[in-house]
């Protein structure tokens, strides 16, 4: 597996052989060994690998691209599948999606909406930090919110 993964994440990145090991301190034959798959890296080079490609150690090491029928993502980053919507617009949260986000059963979700960009679902926890750069950060000046929107805002800041 890791030979594959690293195949296709030196190509992503576009790079060559050479350019990796001079990143990580190995010769152009070290990486030649483990892209055949005749030998394996050592933990810290897989961890100097990991970091130079952005994707998790586990990836690295463990990602089945057949299996998982999707490329390896970048550190951080989760495709959990599709869902469907039942009559009433309820979802199912895939259980690694419910454990990676720490979310139970009663846990309260920020729902957002972006025409062209689609539905992203937050956990509450995440509201503050979003009402702060939506505040200060966002290009949208503070008098292009309505009455309506500063209100749901201010509500939910202040909900415990």
């Amino acid at each position: 597996m890791i030979c594959m993964n690293l195949v296709v994440l030196r190509k992503r990145m576009k790079m060559t052989q050479e350019e990796v090991a001079d990143h990580i301190g190995v010769s152009r034959q070290a990486v030649v060994k483990w892209e055949k798959g005749e030998s394996l890296p050592d933990l810290e080079k897989c961890t100097e690998l990991a970091d130079l490609f952005q994707v998790s150690m586990d990836d690295l090491i463990r990602y089945e691209d057949q299996t998982e029928k999707i490329p390896i993502p970048p550190k951080g980053k989760y495709f959990f599948g599709s869902v469907t919507v039942g009559e009433r617009g309820q979802i199912v949260i895939p259980k690694k999606a419910r454990d990676i986000f720490r979310i139970k059963p009663g846990s309260r979700l920020l729902l957002l909406g972006d025409e062209s960009q689609g539905i992203a679902i937050l956990p509450e926890y995440a509201l503050q930090e979003l009402y702060s750069v939506m505040k200060t950060q966002n290009p949208v000046r503070k008098t292009d919110w309505s009455p309506a929107e500063e209100e749901v805002l201010e509500d939910e800041m202040h909900k415990e």
